[in-house]
């Protein structure tokens, strides 16, 4: 058990603890997921760092076309923000999704990324619309693609809350011709984790998909793109052919296991193709809309 909890009022300060606790001291925002790896045992912590008191970093804005979501910010906050529902549609459904209304009222979407699960409800959207992410340690900071968080084992991380701090996620805000969406499959009337879950971002030009970016879980050890679903969508007129033929590239980008918790790879290989071609018209209809 930590025998200190430290609540240091800015982000220097919150790196000089970790940088002089030997890995020892971690960092906490929500804590929905790290209070029970500390409980059963995953983490050995003499010290939790709380960023709670640390203003910039509980804020959304908008900065030269880009939302700014600092580490803080809670899925609640994602919910009930008017920009990320109009500039960041996918990741307002996500975040919708996402646990409970006391989980969401928590959980950080930081948090989401830095736990490094393949289907969060925040971080499959966040890949989709091409968010980088901030992070700070003692010798300085770094930007990286989201995809880069995530190791090549499952639900690993390559960010070490020991000695590092994500501070912001940056996504660009949807512009003229852009739409997203996001959608998940789950047990009805359940607060459970996602069976498979796809977010998709598209740009049209009149009645041509320009770009389309797609993201999916848990098909990978983290969130996959969909790189020839995409590729195979650019460049195309908007038709149920070409949605159609996407969603089963989508397909056979897939890895699912076998789970006891999510359900089969072989029932998971047999819908996802139904969900991408479902994220893809949506995300047409978010733009039309």
């Amino acid at each position: 058990m930590w025998q200190a909890y430290l609540c240091p009022d800015t982000i220097k300060e919150a790196i000089s603890v970790l940088n002089g606790s030997n890995g020892m001291a971690r960092i906490i925002a929500g804590g929905t997921d790290l209070m029970l790896d500390i409980q059963r045992g995953r983490h050995v912590v003499e010290q939790l760092v709380d960023l709670g008191k640390i203003k910039e970093l509980g804020r959304i804005t908008e900065e030269n076309g880009d939302i700014k979501i600092g580490a803080n910010v809670t899925c609640t906050q994602i919910v009930n923000s008017k920009l990320i529902q109009e500039k960041a549609p996918a990741l307002h459904q996500g975040a919708r999704r996402l646990g409970s209304k006391q989980i969401r009222n928590i959980a950080t979407v930081a948090g989401n990324i830095v736990r490094a699960q393949p289907a969060a409800d925040t971080a499959v959207p966040l890949v989709a619309l091409g968010a980088k992410v901030e992070v700070v340690s003692a010798g300085g900071s770094r930007i990286i693609d989201i995809l880069d968080a995530y190791g090549k084992g499952f639900a690993t991380s390559t960010i070490d809350s020991t000695s590092e701090i994500v501070t912001f996620i940056t996504v660009p805000a949807h512009g003229a011709g852009e739409g997203s969406s996001y959608v998940r499959l789950d047990k009805r009337k359940a607060l459970s984790l996602p069976i498979l879950n796809i977010a998709c971002k598209v740009v049209l030009t009149g009645e041509t998909i320009k770009a389309a970016s797609i993201a999916m879980g848990p098909v990978g050890p983290g969130p996959q793109r969909a790189f020839d679903a995409e590729n195979r969508l650019s460049g195309r007129t908007i038709s149920e052919e070409n949605t159609r033929a996407a969603a089963q590239l989508v397909v056979n980008q897939c890895d699912p296991r076998n789970s006891l918790v999510r359900g089969s790879r072989h029932y998971r290989l047999a819908v996802i193709g139904t969900l991408a071609q479902r994220a893809i018209t949506e995300a047409i209809a978010c733009v039309k809309a």
